[in-house]
């Protein structure tokens, strides 16, 4: 491809509302355009990169035993009623009513496609000897993001691969869900793109089991709890840590608890302003409402040290609730007496009481008093108030013993390029989507859940991928593997020799852009090192005339000078 026949639009000047460096690099390198917040058009360089990277995911798709559909972007609303999720993705979903004839039909763009394809698979499948199956897609989603930011990394039109598997039990969702967890692996190495696989929470997709695929990134979004030594990976949500229940010692020489006012002070920092104490010589109480509107419906508090957050996970598992969700005011009230701010372990009554393993090892601490305007000071665990045992209930921190090996592990930012979930029942169930089994009993299909966000496979390589000149990109999604500059294009011989390079290295499967603008040098190289293609050929008339062209490669420092009729087979090489 020539230069002069295709669009790339590259930038001198750094975008002001650019916040990431692979959306600072898209832009000036011409990738992309904004249409508006959270949309943008892929110019043509980006959208081969884009292009190149689904090719990969559908070829690592097909060879893991999965086969291309393509669903309509809108279905039904009724189907995400029906599935509860219409309920649960709130604003995020997209969806409207438009009039046909003289009814109107409501309609959601679908952000994944669980409802539609659990609905093809209710009228498709009557048998286990159908099963099992899995059926993927490449397809545009959409979600209503609040905030649109990072350039293509959250928008609220963007390239998913969405696969799905069904299966008559377990054992065939877990085989599905390894051979598509296998895959996700291989896909990101052939990107050429570095990740972490990490055990994550299912969210509103639903489901009791999923891992991330996080690409490590300064300025990624999600936290990760890593740890080199064991492997150990997962997100903040789900991050488990290797402490174990303490032994609870009351000390002998602490003074009975004291009931101390607080006027107005109801939130930790404020109770150390107050009362002259660090956060780590706190606890807070946390009121929940878990299996609200069910018959198991109860009250939950925990327990954790002042300067450490509360995991709604780990507590949602430790007492085997379905939903858990911050009690009301007046649950709160209720329970402690107390508006918001003020509740503490001692004599709560009526209410399951967890504690933190660090909770219980504040041997004094200050706490709510479950009255107005009031804390306790000098309290004691096993004496002022106690707990059976104690839960890892905390986010996971830098330097927390990893539950793998015990070694310490690190928080580093992360970016999600793709999801697996093991779904179960729970769409299956909704939307009726049943087999007859050997035993000839109608039972539920056994569904699992697989993304990829293709765009985001782009700008995460670049993210990861860059210098202060420009992109480098992996060779696997790079938007051409060579760049050819000719120096002169006025000079018929370097013209010659360039057009030459371009169609051998086509003819061997190697993508070239040739640069026949007519620009000075400088600015040819500087768009070169922008657009970051991984090989280079310049061709000038002051080396043909030594009997030389420059090859060079996107991070060399600088250029190997060969002869032209070497120069193919040594991009060749170097790509190789």
């Amino acid at each position: 491809m020539r230069w002069s026949q295709t669009l790339v639009p590259t930038l001198k000047e750094v975008p002001a509302d650019a916040e990431v460096p692979s959306h600072r690099l898209m832009l000036r390198a011409g990738l992309v355009r904004q249409v508006m917040a959270g949309a943008y058009t892929y110019l043509p360089l980006g959208w081969r990169a884009v292009r190149k990277a689904a090719e990969i995911v559908r070829e690592e798709m097909e060879a893991a035993g999965a086969a291309e559909l393509h669903f309509p972007a809108m279905s039904p609303i009724e189907l995400w009623e029906r599935s509860g999720r219409r309920e649960a993705f709130g604003n995020v979903l997209l969806n409207f009513a438009f009039p046909r004839g003289d009814r109107k039909v409501h309609v959601a763009l679908g952000p994944t496609h669980e409802e539609p394809i659990t609905d093809l698979i209710k009228q498709s499948i009557a048998s286990y000897k159908q099963l099992p199956l899995t059926l993927f897609q490449i397809q545009t989603k959409f979600r209503n993001e609040e905030r649109p930011r990072f350039g293509v990394l959250r928008t609220s039109e963007f390239l998913m691969k969405d696969a799905y598997s069904f299966g008559t039990d377990i054992e065939q969702l877990n085989a599905s869900y390894d051979a598509m967890y296998a895959a996700y692996c291989r896909i990101f190495e052939r990107c050429g793109i570095p990740y972490l696989a990490v055990e994550a929470e299912s969210g509103p997709i639903g489901g009791d089991a999923s891992h991330e695929f996080m690409i490590p990134a300064e300025n990624g979004e999600d936290s990760v709890v890593h740890c080199e030594a064991s492997g150990y990976a997962a997100n903040l949500e789900r991050a488990e840590t290797g402490r174990t229940a303490p032994q609870i010692v009351v000390p002998d020489d602490v003074p009975p608890m004291d009931a101390v006012a607080t006027p107005g002070v109801s939130t930790i920092e404020a109770v150390c302003a107050a009362l002259g104490v660090q956060p780590e010589q706190t606890l807070k109480t946390l009121l929940y409402t878990a299996d609200a509107g069910t018959d198991e419906e109860r009250t939950v508090a925990v327990v954790v040290r002042g300067d450490h957050d509360a995991n709604e996970g780990k507590i949602r598992r430790a007492i085997g609730a379905a939903t858990l969700s911050m009690a009301d005011e007046a649950t709160v009230r209720r329970v402690t007496g107390a508006p918001v701010g003020f509740a503490g372990p001692v004599g709560l009554e009526g209410v399951t009481l967890l504690a933190d393993h660090d909770a219980v090892t504040v041997q004094p601490s200050v706490v709510g008093a479950n009255s107005a305007d009031a804390h306790r000071t000098n309290v004691c665990c096993g004496r002022d108030w106690t707990v059976e045992t104690t839960h890892d209930l905390r986010d996971a921190r830098a330097g927390d013993p990893d539950p793998k090996g015990g070694g310490p592990m690190k928080v580093v930012r992360g970016i999600e390029v793709g999801h697996v979930f093991k779904l179960g029942t729970k769409y299956s169930d909704a939307l009726g989507a049943e087999y007859l089994g050997e035993d000839q009993k109608r039972r539920s299909v056994v569904m699992g859940c697989y993304g990829i966000g293709i765009n985001r496979i782009v700008a995460g390589a670049i993210e990861t991928s860059h210098d202060d000149r420009g992109i480098i990109w992996p060779k696997a999604i790079a938007p051409y593997q060579c760049h050819i500059i000719p120096l002169d294009i006025k000079d018929e011989e370097v013209m010659s020799l360039a057009q030459r390079f371009h169609d051998e290295l086509e003819a061997a499967g190697v993508d070239c852009l040739l640069d026949d603008r007519k620009e000075r040098p400088g600015v040819k190289f500087a768009d070169a090192d922008l657009i970051g293609l991984p090989t280079r050929i310049t061709i000038g008339k002051r080396g043909l005339t030594e009997g030389v062209v420059e090859v060079k490669r996107r991070t060399d420092a600088d250029p190997e000078k060969i002869a032209p009729d070497a120069a193919v087979a040594r991009v060749r090489e170097l790509l190789a």
